[in-house]
């Protein structure tokens, strides 16, 4: 990187919070501050065990006093005042809706260059009145709009004056490839996970995400009693927290499913990979809601589940399938048919030798395209221009 300042990034979505954002933020932030020490501050919310988190990371992190950010006067000056006080001539919008809306207050206080990420919550914002307008203001006000997914894009361009559509560009995900890794080691913290949850020796399919209707969890607590048949001894292992968690305990206790479904809440700082690596199959059968205006970005679960060498059963909402080969690392499924994703978890269940193979191909696209140096490279070029 060759700017002189430092590129500072504004951002609701940071840990110790959880989610696809949170960890996609993370993981450039940290890449970017790796290239180049000193490079990088965060200005976010704030949150418990923030300081915990905090302290072990390289770069500073102001933590704004509003629990959630939003583009007012007063936000506009506290971050104005971290860019001049750090010295930070680019920004990074971490998600570009809402907070993209204070690139003209950054440029007040220094700032030569703004990019603004999206993600899939901007389909929504593109398909009402309202919120379209203010998503046209961010693209205007921002020298470059990102999109996560080819669906993504597709949705939010139209709602863009034409210029600011055509200038949009790619930001991928990036997977840490060694966190997230097959081997002894991942096989070990994997089996610790299993013995914790009492799963040892069962066929266990994992799904990693906040608890949400759009996710698809209930249809795969649904789906349970059919697997359960199919391929005894299935579990399922829920990982996660979010506003769906009580409907799917209801669910797991009116389906009579204790011990065969575990919601196991929140993983453990650091423990993310070993939930992976203790399942033989991963899957979030994700659907669309509210006609196509809540939609999957691109899911970077399914990248975290690939990397580590599981095969993947993804529902075909938004840009999900882009995330996944269909036949190649996974399966693609009717998120909202409960015979559909069954039949697919049984059957990869049902054929260790399939399984492995997509789990290894998966591997190999992570790899390939997937890499979190080479995003980070991208968006640290993107701030550059």
């Amino acid at each position: 990187m060759t700017g002189v300042g430092r590129i500072l990034v504004v951002t609701n979505d940071f840990p110790p919070r959880h989610g696809g954002i949170e960890s996609f933020v993370a993981s450039m932030t940290g890449l970017l501050e790796r290239a180049a020490p000193g490079s990088v501050v965060v200005h976010t919310r704030s949150e418990p065990g923030a300081a915990a988190h905090d302290a072990g990371l390289a770069h500073p992190v102001v933590r704004d006093p509003a629990e959630v950010l939003l583009p007012t006067p007063g936000l506009a000056r506290r971050v104005a005042a971290t860019a001049r006080a750090h010295g930070c001539d680019r920004v990074w919008f971490g998600a570009a809706a809402p907070l993209g809306l204070l690139a003209p207050a950054l440029r007040a206080a220094g700032v030569r260059r703004t990019v603004a990420s999206t993600y899939g919550h901007e389909v929504w914002w593109a398909g009402v009145p309202g919120t379209r307008a203010a998503l046209r203001e961010v693209a205007r006000r921002n020298d470059v709009l990102t999109y996560i997914s080819q669906h993504t894009r597709r949705g939010i361009a139209p709602a863009l004056p034409p210029d600011r559509a055509a200038a949009m560009v790619q930001l991928l995900p990036g997977v840490d490839q060694a966190l997230f890794a097959p081997g002894p080691a991942a096989r070990a913290a994997g089996a610790a996970v299993r013995a914790r949850h009492g799963l040892e020796g069962r066929p266990v399919v994992v799904c990693v995400s906040r608890l949400v209707r759009r996710k698809g969890q209930d249809v795969l607590v649904r789906t349970w009693p059919a697997v359960r048949a199919a391929v005894p001894g299935a579990a399922l292992l829920l990982v996660g927290v979010g506003g769906h968690g009580a409907h799917l305990e209801r669910e797991v206790e009116r389906l009579g499913l204790h011990g065969d479904v575990v919601l196991a809440g929140r993983a453990p700082d650091g423990e993310l990979p070993a939930h992976y690596a203790a399942a033989d199959v991963f899957a979030m059968p994700c659907r669309d809601r509210l006609g196509g205006l809540e939609t999957e970005g691109l899911g970077i679960c399914y990248l975290e589940a690939a990397a580590a060498g599981l095969p993947v059963v993804a529902g075909r909402s938004g840009g999900a399938p882009e995330a996944v080969e269909e036949g190649g690392s996974g399966v693609l499924v009717d998120g909202r048919d409960p015979v559909d994703v069954a039949a697919a978890l049984v059957a990869l269940l049902s054929d260790p030798a399939r399984s492995a193979a997509l789990g290894a191909r998966g591997r190999e696209l992570v790899l390939e395209r997937w890499s979190d140096v080479r995003q980070a490279e991208r968006l640290a070029a993107l701030l550059e221009v």
